[in-house]
């Protein structure tokens, strides 16, 4: 490793050393969350209300979307031109019959040499195809999804931990993430599974960029990042639109069914894939939290100045601009969850995640009903959070689980059943 990247990521831990202080400092009293007004989602800049599903789709999504752009995310790209699909293996026997294996090179400018990452894609063998499919990012590589020895070990950059010997995988984390992919439970509700390294798009420290895709692609190729370029989660989200753009042109999965599925970080950032990409049929959010589904004005938990000070590359430039000054946001994550309408949502929460907000996800989710009912849509239905561990919601599901921040079989459970009420054919 050289003496800079060690020095960057020494800042990222201490970053992040003093987020975890200030978290001891954070707000978890509701009779200390501040009034608020949250900004009407179906109120055009100029101040018109929107009162038609055609002024929603054609004037105030598009005004939202750019909004997150230019104050949170940041701007990305559009997909390459010469973007090209490799497979790289196929096993029609994969764990033990059940599945076919697919692995998948996505070259980014159609080279070998050029940008890229893996897919890993598992189709259940027992359901006639085409078959809806789960799309997710996953935190340790994709061999650390499931044991199966046939799955290629990742070759990215990976934080040091179990199974990361000076930052590269190893054989020994094989698996360790299993217990938050439940391939085989998914494989017999007659879905398949895809899913893709985060650390293969771009790794998850301050200067991860550097060996992203930020550095090959789009704005900020220079080295220089303007205030509304686009942050990591940016850059993960829109390599979930490119893992979408391959299932799309993979005759064994219904590209027209395909939900995309996130937990923490990578929930925030499921959202703003499905967002930007009316092309996912589904979105999942689990624990997503401040940048995610939980609403900012509320200032419980997790707040802005938290994300800026240990994660800012996360972002774009402006969004510092917001830090301790939530309410200057032009937006908040209501309208965000509102921008996945009128395809079906579900946001989860835990009982011991009070860093991330409970209460203010499902506020996000309640406060975008308007968008959904306007769109022919109901919504979660109830005006109060459930009860721990029953899930609630229409168009728009909602749970509040027993337990951490996690994301765990109970949690797919509830996934499973709410794609079954939306992606299955009549």
């Amino acid at each position: 490793m050289t003496r800079t990247r060690a020095h960057h990521l020494l800042l990222f831990a201490l970053a992040a050393a003093s987020a975890n202080a200030q978290s001891r400092s954070a707000n978890y009293d509701e009779a200390k969350v501040p009034s608020y007004t949250l900004p009407d989602p179906l109120r055009l800049g100029d101040g018109r209300p929107v009162t038609s599903a055609s002024e929603w789709r054609e004037r105030r999504r598009p005004e939202l979307v750019r909004l997150f752009e230019d104050h949170v995310y940041g701007r990305s790209p559009g997909a390459p031109e010469a973007m090209r699909f490799v497979v790289v293996e196929k096993a029609k026997k994969a764990l033990g019959g059940r599945a076919t294996r697919r692995q998948v090179r996505v070259l980014l400018d159609g080279t070998q040499s050029g940008p890229g990452f893996d897919l890993l894609l598992y189709l259940p063998n027992a359901t006639p195809h085409p078959v809806p499919a789960f799309l997710g990012l996953n935190f340790g590589g994709n061999h650390s999804v499931h044991p199966d020895p046939g799955i290629r070990l990742s070759r990215a950059w990976a934080p040091e931990g179990p199974g990361v010997v000076d930052h590269h995988a190893t054989e020994a984390g094989r698996g360790k993430d299993a217990a938050a992919w439940p391939i085989e439970r998914i494989l017999e509700r007659g879905y398949a599974l895809a899913t893709v390294y985060y650390g293969d798009l771009e790794p998850d420290h301050a200067d991860g960029w550097r060996d992203g895709v930020r550095a090959r692609i789009g704005p900020g190729t220079a080295g220089r990042f303007a205030d509304d370029d686009w942050g990591a989660i940016a850059a993960w989200a829109w390599g979930l639109e490119r893992a979408l753009d391959y299932l799309q042109t993979d005759p064994d999965v219904d590209g027209r069914r395909v939900a995309v599925i996130g937990h923490s970080r990578l929930g925030k950032t499921a959202l703003w894939a499905g967002a930007r990409d009316e092309g996912f049929a589904l979105v999942v959010s689990n624990d997503s939290g401040e940048g995610g589904a939980a609403l900012a004005r509320r200032k419980f938990g997790e707040r802005t100045a938290d994300l800026v000070r240990a994660f800012p590359h996360w972002f774009c430039g402006r969004f510092r601009d917001y830090a301790g000054r939530e309410e200057a946001l032009p937006v908040d994550q209501h309208e965000l969850v509102a921008l996945v309408a009128p395809r079906p949502l579900y946001v989860a929460s835990a009982t011991e995640d009070r860093w991330a907000d409970p209460r203010g996800e499902f506020l996000g989710a309640k406060a975008a009903e308007p968008v959904y009912r306007l769109l022919g849509r109901d919504g979660l239905g109830v005006a109060e959070p459930p009860a721990p561990d029953h899930p609630v919601g229409g168009a728009i599901g909602y749970h509040l689980r027993t337990g951490a921040h996690a994301l765990t079989a109970w949690d797919w459970e509830q996934y499973l059943a709410f794609a079954d009420r939306w992606l299955r054919k009549p």
